[in-house]
């Protein structure tokens, strides 16, 4: 710094209060004399000293500095100082989020000292006059949330580095040449971090750990996905071994302690190309005339004990991972398709709730009991539907299929006993409304790929009969565990479970839902009981059904929701507008299905409650490995979406808008629901502001405005695989 002037001026007061923040916030805990500060900011004529301590006292005025008699100052940390979880972004509008907030405050990039996303850091505040937002410095990055990096090897001459594949990172990576693992240039390769950046050397350098392989390749772009993600993309060696020695044989004690279903009619219903089927239903009808409806669930726990070498690598992971091509199983292939799965025509394990129903599905009485089975049949969604539709249940109406007789017999294999069944789901689904669960009818994209992996279609599955049918018993005996430990007397304490649990919704948001809707002429509350906030969101989801607008309310009205997690503390489920849920039906693919199995078990033979503390620790585990595994997911949709439409580039599209940001406007395709971004710079007919509050971008000249929902005719510009984004522009 010069002598009292900055780049040839004067320092004026603005420059000099960043000068004197940056200076403070970079030493936290440390006080300066006035003549220290004088001399490390190389202040040396009256005015400019003078200035500097005006500034300084009010800073201290605002609490920003604390003054220590009447010549020394220091950055005041009560309050001033946090520790918490680093968020970067593209646009450099970085983000802190404090320990126990969920409220994000500003980093700027200057300030952010190269931390990534995840990262644990300890910030300072700075003072808030400048731009009345509270904005932090990152003055020390506590733990790195990964120290492996995946991205593309680039050989120049004598010089190799690593391209990163996150657009967030802060440079290319220096790798040593003779440590590439034999990669190439232009592979994909995961990278151990060696050297991080500091405040004298701003080198990124590291070595490859692992070469993934040739960019394009649809193995190593699924692999680079989950890599990126830090999932495991290959199983252990040694935990594959292990499985292979559970053989699955049934003793004489296994059928002894357990009640056997072997005679009763039961099935299974999975997606057409499952092959880890880990639950059944059984129907049998009773002489007093109710019906016994048998959930059943495979029991891994019998398998896979606790601490042993297969349950840490299924609690690590916590979950398996479904990309678009493959499934990446928590558990080895041998017990998820084989030893545990419910397969047709074999003898299982199974940990189940038997229900006896009268003809409206009302619970008469339930008991939760270890059993053995036998698949009678195993059905594809689609085969049910289409039973269904052939025997007169019209899909979404809630009407049962007329009543068989000798001239219209029911058509298809068991159709009696999946008809029955459908009659009582749609009984239990009509309540359950009644009651305030939340109507979102989800859609999901799904691909149809070759052998290489490449995209072929692009279409969107919508949730019919067949899917409900099975929804609503295994949310009947997920809430029927939950309650029989969480529902307890007046003044006693429940025993320990980790429980499904889903937060009210966001009033604000529900406010801004409020205010976007009014525009289409509706209405919804944002006050009282959850239950009167559900039914009004499900009026509301009624009334747009069908209409231009209903994806952009629905949006809306998604963003307003709480994300479900796992705790032991039990809150309730809003969503489902249930007090006590939990996950119970999918401990092949769910590590805290498998934790609820064990602690049912313990308790069914008089255990002690188990350590809270301990089980809260994998709740929050398997919520982080929930929400990491959806992320994955999405970027191997991203990835077949830009590359199916790779194939359409400069062809044109009818798409209405999904999204808006500062950045541009997503468009979503009518035809075969593929999202792209029409970026802001080239709307180039005005200058667009961004109304976040009423989800549109408005022209400043001529008031033009591009609104959630629009319809819109766009045209496929680019598709970039490396970054999974693909460009349109407006026709």
């Amino acid at each position: 710094m010069s002598k009292g002037k900055k780049g040839g001026k004067r320092i004026t007061r603005r420059q000099m209060t960043e000068i004197i923040e940056q200076f403070f916030s970079s030493q936290p805990g440390k006080r300066f004399s006035l003549k220290e500060i004088f001399r490390q900011l190389r202040l040396e004529t009256h005015p400019m000293k003078m200035l500097a301590m005006d500034v300084m006292d009010e800073m201290a005025w605002d609490d920003f500095l604390q003054k220590k008699g009447d010549s020394a100052y220091q950055l005041n940390t009560q309050g001033q100082v946090q520790v918490g979880t680093f968020v970067r972004k593209q646009n450099g509008k970085n983000s802190f989020i404090p320990e126990g907030s969920d409220k994000p405050i500003f980093v700027s990039e200057r300030n952010s000292l190269s931390a990534l996303t995840g990262d644990k850091v300890r910030v300072a505040f700075m003072a808030r006059r400048q731009r009345h937002i509270r904005e932090a410095q990152v003055i020390e990055i506590i733990k790195r949330a990964k120290d492996t990096i995946v991205g593309t090897i680039k050989i120049d001459r004598d010089v190799a580095f690593l391209i990163p594949l996150e657009n967030t990172f802060t440079s290319d990576i220096l790798l040593a040449k003779r440590r590439l693992k034999g990669g190439k240039d232009g592979q994909k390769a995961v990278v151990k971090i060696t050297q991080w950046p500091d405040e004298t050397n701003k080198t990124v350098r590291g070595e490859v750990v692992d070469v993934l392989g040739d960019t394009g390749d649809n193995n190593t772009e699924m692999h680079a996905i989950l890599a990126q993600y830090g999932l495991p993309y290959k199983y252990p060696k040694a935990v594959e071994e292990a499985a292979k020695k559970i053989t699955g044989e049934i003793t004489a004690d296994d059928e002894k302690e357990r009640e056997d279903f072997r005679d009763t009619w039961t099935c299974t219903i999975d997606p057409h190309d499952a092959k880890d089927f880990d639950d059944a239903l059984s129907l049998k009808k009773l002489d007093n005339g109710l019906w016994e409806v048998g959930v059943h669930i495979a029991d891994v726990s019998h398998y896979v004990t606790e601490g042993s070498i297969i349950d840490k690598e299924a609690q690590k992971r916590a979950t398996s991972v479904y990309l678009v091509d493959r499934t990446i199983p928590m558990l080895p292939e041998h017990l998820c398709n084989f030893v545990c799965s419910l397969r047709p025509d074999e003898d299982k394990l199974c940990y189940s709730v038997v229900f006896n129903l009268d003809d409206e599905a009302r619970v008469k009485k339930y008991r939760i009991v270890h059993t053995i089975i036998r698949s009678n049949r195993r059905y594809a969604y689609e085969e049910v539907q289409q039973l269904l539709e052939d025997n007169g249940v019209v899909d979404g109406t809630g009407q049962p299929a007329p009543p068989p007789t000798k001239k219209n017999p029911y058509k298809g294999e068991y159709a009696t006993e999946l008809i029955t069944l459908d009659r009582l789901a749609k009984k239990l689904r009509d309540a359950r409304f009644k009651n305030g669960s939340v109507k979102f009818d989800s859609e999901e994209l799904h691909f149809d790929v070759d052998e290489k992996g490449k995209p072929t279609r692009c279409y969107y599955k919508r949730s019919k009969d067949a899917n409900k049918l099975i929804e609503e018993f295994m949310l009947l005996a997920n809430r029927t565990v939950a309650e029989s430990i969480g529902r307890v007397k007046k003044g006693q304490k429940a025993k320990t479970l980790p429980y499904r649990v889903h937060d009210n919704p966001d009033p604000q948001k529900l406010e801004t839902l409020k205010e976007f809707i009014a525009k289409f002429g509706y209405r919804v509350k944002t006050e009282g009981s959850r239950t009167a906030i559900a039914r009004s969101l499900n009026t509301l989801m009624d009334e747009c059904e069908g209409r231009g607008e209903e994806k952009a309310i629905q949006k809306v009205a998604l963003r307003a929701m709480m994300k479900a997690k796992y705790s032991v503390h039990n809150i309730g489920h809003f969503g489902l507008a249930f007090d006590y849920y939990t996950h119970f039906t999918s401990p092949i693919r769910r590590y805290p299905d498998t934790m609820v199995h064990r602690l049912m078990t313990r308790y069914e033979q008089g255990g002690r409650s188990a350590n809270e503390r301990y089980y809260e620790e994998l709740c929050e585990h398997s919520s982080d490995m929930e929400q990491i595994a959806q992320n994955a997911e999405r970027d191997s949709i991203k990835y077949k979406m830009v590359e199916f439409m790779g194939e359409h580039v400069g062809e044109e599209f009818d798409a209405h808008i999904s999204g808006i940001q500062s950045y541009g406007i997503y468009c979503e395709i009518d035809e075969n629901h593929c999202e792209g971004l029409v970026s802001m710079r080239d709307l180039d007919d005005d200058f667009y502001d961004f109304d976040e509050k009423n989800f549109c971008l408005v022209g400043r000249r001529r008031h033009h405005k591009y609104q959630l929902g629009d319809a819109i005719r766009i045209r496929v510009a680019q598709a970039n695989l490396e970054r999974k984004q693909l460009n349109f522009e407006i026709v």
